[in-house]
């Protein structure tokens, strides 16, 4: 290695480093820094990285970064993740990303003035988001799973089909004009091979662990083993089709990550450490080479064609996607629409492509292509990755964890009735078939002990409300309620209590104690007694709710019942207020004070209204 490269390399990677605790602490997306660093250490300010800096070499060291962080990503996405989002991860995987490509391509063509083929092949660039930005993200904005899910598996998918089409669309249509028919099969071989050279590599890999070969207990091992996969298969594919070996790191990534493996745990940590290192390392240096006066040469084009991609394509593809799907909710599905920021795919192919177009004598088609590209990943992740925490809170698309300790039947029970109220609920259970039944129900699942502080922290316990435990193993269940109260400071902790003689144990640490003989005997008793009550309390979250508030609303304090009416929405009463630990049925003339607790019943749809008034979030 030439000694003029090491201070560079030190600066990428120091400052990538330093990236990486100031996001953290600040709780912004890393990308956003990357893009500022790398536009500092470029041409533009400091001179420190240019194109000549690493020559040729650019484009494997690219390459083999991008294939590692697609392979990561694709290990993560499980086929049970998938199938909770699958409808909305085809459709933006395939409808979405459709519109997005012609979308796209239609503006450069009306607003940038290129001819078609330079607009096909920026519209192709253009519909990868890839995990190099949407994992960022995701780490400072927790959502809901299927949204996660929805999000990664768009980002994994369409960057291997982005980048395979736009290397398609570069030689069959702008440098040899072969036509339709030909650029589809280009495509198809392409895809082909890098499957091909997945699969190869999985079961290679898998052969090599299931064997003798690696110890059982070899973690290392494993985990350079895992790591060859991404970068052997990429390999292969590139050696017989450029842009390949994307496909081949995806597909690898996804069947290595389903297989029955040991030592998983362990290899998603190492494989999410590897790809920090990698992916500020290359986002940086790309975006050392981006050209602003290619940019600014645009003019108002650039303008239009940005605004068309975020305000008109990202959210059309994203309303098609999520089009009938109860799953999600309106501001999950604004949230899909204003995140998705473009990163390294477009970037790194864009910046070899204008080069070639340069060499070639077309320096106005490699100012177009890399002027557009840049434009639009500037854009989208100074504005959508660089305030999608803000947009995820306006949205309220974070919402704080219900934790439950075990995945039996009462714990999924409990599960689906939060779920049915919107709850974001997160299951901890150690037993393998007792996860395997909570995730086949679409349950967000985490495999492991409950009481281990680190199977917590990896829950997100941090960001948790509550904590309920209900396992059929009383120590269990009070260790994770002292956990959860004095290591976490969760606020609420609930737990099931299997013999009474235990209750005041757990009610002296600060847990609620829900006695399992006494709550069978109360729901045997209201069966007989009220069961029409019961009946219609067992199926809360369909249709009708009956929900606990506090009163902070400054407005509604201080005013009786029946000055309230107008407040409150048809469908739903006040049926009890709690004041001082306190409880009595309000009478027209009963005043609300400001900390007081209301219980609503009525409709669903009513009682949350309600609580949104007497309770504002803001």
């Amino acid at each position: 290695m030439s000694s003029s490269l090491v201070p560079v390399i030190a600066a990428i990677l120091v400052s990538g480093l330093v990236v990486q605790l100031l996001a953290h602490r600040l709780r912004v997306p890393s990308v956003v820094f990357y893009l500022a660093i790398g536009v500092v250490l470029g041409p533009e300010v400091l001179g420190l990285v240019t194109l000549e800096t690493f020559g040729s070499g650019l484009e494997i060291v690219v390459g083999i970064s991008v294939a590692i962080v697609v392979f990561e990503g694709a290990f993560a996405l499980r086929i049970e993740r998938i199938r909770r989002a699958s409808t909305v991860s085809l459709r933006l995987v395939t409808v979405s990303a459709l519109v997005m490509f012609l979308g796209t391509a239609l503006a450069v063509r009306v607003f940038g003035g290129g001819d078609w083929e330079i607009a096909l092949l920026v519209g192709a660039l253009l519909v990868a988001t890839g995990p190099t930005v949407i994992t960022p993200i995701l780490n400072v904005v927790r959502v809901r799973d299927h949204v996660a899910t929805a999000l990664e598996t768009e980002g994994i998918v369409n960057d291997v089909t982005a980048a395979i089409v736009a290397v398609v669309v570069f030689e069959t249509l702008l440098l040899d004009d072969l036509g339709v028919p030909a650029t589809v099969l280009s495509f198809l071989q392409r895809f082909g091979v890098g499957v091909a050279a997945g699969v190869l590599a999985t079961v290679v890999i898998y052969l090599l662990l299931d064997s003798s070969f690696v110890p059982e207990r070899d973690v290392q091992a494993s985990q350079f083993l895992v790591l060859a996969a991404a970068v052997g298969s990429f390999a292969a594919a590139e050696a017989v089709a450029p842009e390949a070996g994307i496909a081949a790191a995806a597909t690898s990534g996804i069947l290595l990550g389903n297989l029955d493996i040991d030592n998983r745990a362990e290899i998603e940590r190492f494989a999410e450490n590897t790809t920090l290192v990698v992916l500020s390392f290359v986002f940086i240096s790309l975006a050392a080479l981006i050209d602003v006066e290619a940019i600014l040469g645009l003019g108002a084009g650039a303008i239009a064609i940005v605004l068309v991609v975020m305000l008109v394509l990202r959210p059309l593809g994203a309303i098609i996607a999520t089009a009938g799907v109860e799953r999600f909710t309106w501001p999950e599905r604004l949230f899909i629409a204003g995140v998705g920021p473009r990163g390294i795919i477009p970037a790194s192919v864009a910046t070899l492509f204008a080069i070639e177009l340069e060499l070639a004598g077309n320096v106005a088609a490699g100012e177009l292509l890399v002027g557009t590209v840049f434009a639009v990943i500037f854009a989208t992740v100074a504005v959508e990755a660089g305030l999608a925490r803000q947009i995820g809170e306006f949205l309220g698309v974070s919402p704080m964890r219900t934790i439950i300790i075990g995945g039996g039947r009462v714990g999924r029970a409990l599960a689906t009735r939060l779920e049915n109220r919107g709850e974001f609920v997160v299951v901890v259970e150690r037993d393998a078939d007792a996860v395997e039944q909570a995730r086949s129900t679409g349950f967000t699942v985490y495999e492991g002990d409950g009481t281990d502080t680190e199977v917590l922290r990896e829950a997100n316990v941090e960001d948790a409300k509550r904590l309920i435990a209900t396992t059929a193993d009383d120590d269990v269940n009070l260790l994770a309620c002292q956990l959860a109260i004095t290591k976490f400071d969760v606020g609420s902790v609930y737990s099931r209590v299997n013999d009474p003689d235990n209750v005041d144990a757990f009610e002296s640490i600060g847990a609620a104690a829900i006695d399992a003989s006494t709550a069978t005997a109360v729901a045997i008793d209201d069966e007989i007694e009220r069961p029409a009550l019961t009946h219609w309390m067992n199926e809360l979250g369909d249709s009708h709710d009956v929900q606990e508030v506090e009163v902070t609303s400054e407005k509604l304090a201080g005013k009786s019942i029946e000055e309230l009416n107008s407040e409150i929405p048809d469908g739903t009463f006040v049926a009890v207020v709690s004041r001082d630990g306190e409880n009595h049925v309000p009478s027209a003339d009963s005043v609300l004070e400001y900390g007081d607790h209301v219980t609503f019943i009525g409709d669903a749809d009513a009682v949350r209204r309600a609580m949104n008034r007497f309770h504002p979030h803001d």
